[in-house]
């Protein structure tokens, strides 16, 4: 298959355990999925669009001694398609809810969390002296009350060189996340930030790309569902990086002059990422390659992305209701696709989504989507325009059939190659029942990147038939 490493070829039973639990005590062998946390230090998990599967082989444990206090521990090595890294990783966590363990009476929940992290893996270099034991740790915070949340995280990771012949860079590592969040009836806010400084945490070493990762970063930035909005992606840079986001959530009362007769929701959401001040944390035998970047800046940075972006959602009335979104985004193609651009992309992509009620269980959908890319010389065009339209008619709960047609306007690239406009054209169907969903289609699919949770792969063109089947347990 065109989208996944080749090295998934095989076959075997990837996932087996035995699992036994007696007195509160849960006992693991095998396969098991897991994560401390945020997922900062640790996180064992699947992601099949992605082609991720970095599943523990080896023994978990979970206690509860008290009520409030959970702790967990395990020791094995992670999955490397079929086969293991190279890397023996042991990891411990503790959580603890202060309300059921000794203050149960307070009307606001606080939870701490403390994790640890180690990988051995032999030291083979010949040149250099390499750590065998890696070591990383965080601390967590989760509070609750009344209207407001907010959890924090902090993770310190030792110097974990590469093991390259002619460079290592012997920095230790670390990374912090919070988040605010309001909530009320009619009213959301979130406010958040993360800074990640030389956090590249696998159990492997010398792994690279999507291979082994131990440590996960949280994306900090808006998850577009409509396709052209999705266009350009951001994925999480755990070698350094710096983020804000903030969002607000409103809904117009019914009856009111701009809520109407069935009320009106909008929605506002603005996030930025930049690089860390001279980059990130830099210790090798050159005393003048050392570097250690400020805790927090902003301006005069390198911009990786930057996102402002708006939407409603309106009810007309029984039949009708309209979905709009504007978002206004500058994307670092050098940067997050590793190209050679010299500049970066701004695009401006406005989406239009309308559902027409035919009669009960009858539904029609059409979305208009439209993107349009800077043509000034201070940014690079990239594919230029597109637009796309969307039919799609549901029979509930069971039947969906839909056509969709992309629209490339056409542009020259960097090598001065001219493309002309070009249609991406799909038609799909699907039958419901129960927690089973199948669904047919055919038609051409662009080149792209495709990010779940700020992790990301390159997609390449293809034109056939899909067919997927999906269960929910």
């Amino acid at each position: 298959m065109q989208d996944f490493d080749s090295r998934h070829n095989g076959n075997g039973i990837p996932y087996r355990f035995a699992q036994y639990t007696i007195d509160g005590l849960d006992v693991t062998v095998g396969n098991f999925y897991e994560q401390f946390g945020n997922g900062l230090i640790f996180r064992s998990y699947e992601e099949k669009d992605l082609g991720i599967d970095n599943a523990m082989d080896g023994i978990r444990l979970k206690y509860s001694p008290v009520q409030g206090l959970t702790l967990k521990g395990f020791v094995g090595k992670q999955r490397f398609f079929f086969e293991h890294g190279p890397g023996i990783i042991r990891g411990i966590d503790a959580e603890l809810n202060m309300n059921d363990l000794l203050f149960k009476n307070w009307n606001a929940s606080i939870i701490h969390g403390f994790s640890f992290v180690s990988r051995f893996q032999e030291d083979l270099n010949p040149i250099y002296n390499l750590p065998e034991n890696v070591g990383a740790f965080a601390f967590r915070t989760t509070i609750n009350k009344g209207k407001f949340s907010f959890n924090s995280e902090v993770a310190h990771k030792i110097n974990d060189p590469k093991g390259g012949i002619s460079y290592n860079n012997y920095a230790p590592g670390n990374a912090a996340m919070a988040n605010l969040t309001y909530s009320e009836r009619g009213l959301g806010i979130i406010i958040e930030a993360h800074r990640v400084d030389n956090f590249d945490f696998r159990s492997d070493r010398s792994a690279n790309g999507k291979e082994l990762t131990l440590s996960f970063i949280p994306t900090i930035t808006k998850q577009h569902a409509y396709t052209l909005a999705a266009f350009y992606p951001f994925a999480t840079h755990p070698m350094g990086e710096f983020g804000l986001q903030g969002e607000v959530n409103y809904t117009f009362k019914k009856k009111s002059t701009i809520g109407g007769k069935y009320g009106t929701q909008i929605s506002l959401n603005y996030a930025r990422v930049n690089a860390l001040n001279g980059g990130h944390s830099v210790l090798t035998t050159e005393p003048s390659e050392t570097h250690t970047p400020m805790l927090l800046s902003i301006k005069g940075e390198e911009l990786y992305f930057r996102d402002f972006n708006f939407g409603f959602k309106k009810k007309i009335n029984r039949k009708v209701k309209f979905i709009g979104n504007y978002v206004d985004l500058i994307y670092n193609k050098d940067i997050i696709q590793g190209k050679n651009y010299g500049k970066n992309i701004h695009a401006r992509i406005a989406v239009l989504d309308i559902n027409y009620k035919i009669k009960p269980k009858h539904t029609v959908r059409t979305e208009l989507q439209y993107l349009s890319t800077d043509k000034s010389d201070e940014y690079d065009v990239d594919q230029g325009d597109w637009a796309m339209a969307m039919l799609e008619y549901t029979v509930s709960p069971h039947w969906f059939f839909a056509i969709a047609d992309q629209y490339n306007f056409g542009y020259t690239d960097h090598d001065g190659i001219q493309h002309d406009p070009l249609h991406y054209f799909n038609v799909n169907c699907g039958f419901t029942k129960g927690a089973n969903r199948f669904a047919i289609g055919y038609g051409k699919k662009r080149e792209g990147v495709f990010c779940v949770g700020g992790i990301c792969k390159n997609v390449p063109s293809s034109n056939g038939l899909t067919l997927s089947i999906t269960s929910s347990f």
